[in-house]
């Protein structure tokens, strides 16, 4: 069974906002348990004929969290979102001691690389679709980011 991770993160966030304290989900091959029972933490269970995972969230602003709900980001309508055209990691700068491609506040240009994604071992440049100035970053260096998460905002010019 695939996971469709758009959908699951969602429904996660739906729970969270919610008064749920427990769901599963269960068909022939596949079952998913969320409980948000501890003060800092949210564990989803899956299970399967040869599969036992457990994930345990712990990050304050997680969409998991139980203890501090999702805040969504005032954002204007006017600034344009640089996504992610795939999975895999995000990195703010070409090596560690580096500066990083584009900062809030920095103007970039269309063509502008902005990060690196890490996919399968190979380093895939993002370049902006869009001039303007850097408003805001949603990820952090090093984070796994998923197909069309939102990477940070820019206000055209």
């Amino acid at each position: 069974m695939t996971i469709n991770f758009k959908e699951l993160n969602e429904l996660l966030a739906a729970i969270a906002t919610n008064n749920i304290t427990e769901l599963t989900l269960k068909n022939a091959d596949f079952e998913l348990t969320v409980s948000k029972g501890h003060p800092q933490f949210t564990t989803i269970s899956t299970i399967s004929a040869d599969v036992n995972q457990q994930v345990v969230a712990a990050s304050a602003d997680s969409p998991l969290s139980t203890t501090n709900p999702p805040v969504a980001p005032a954002i204007d309508k006017n600034w344009v979102a640089i996504k992610s055209p795939m999975v895999g990691t995000f990195y703010r700068s070409p090596a560690p001691d580096e500066p990083a491609f584009a900062s809030i506040g920095d103007r970039i240009r269309i063509g502008q690389t902005v990060c690196i994604i890490e996919a399968m071992k190979l380093m895939n440049e993002i370049e902006a679709e869009s001039a303007g100035q850097v408003i805001e970053v949603l990820v952090e260096n090093g984070q796994p980011i998923e197909f069309g998460q939102t990477l940070m905002y820019v206000s055209p010019s």
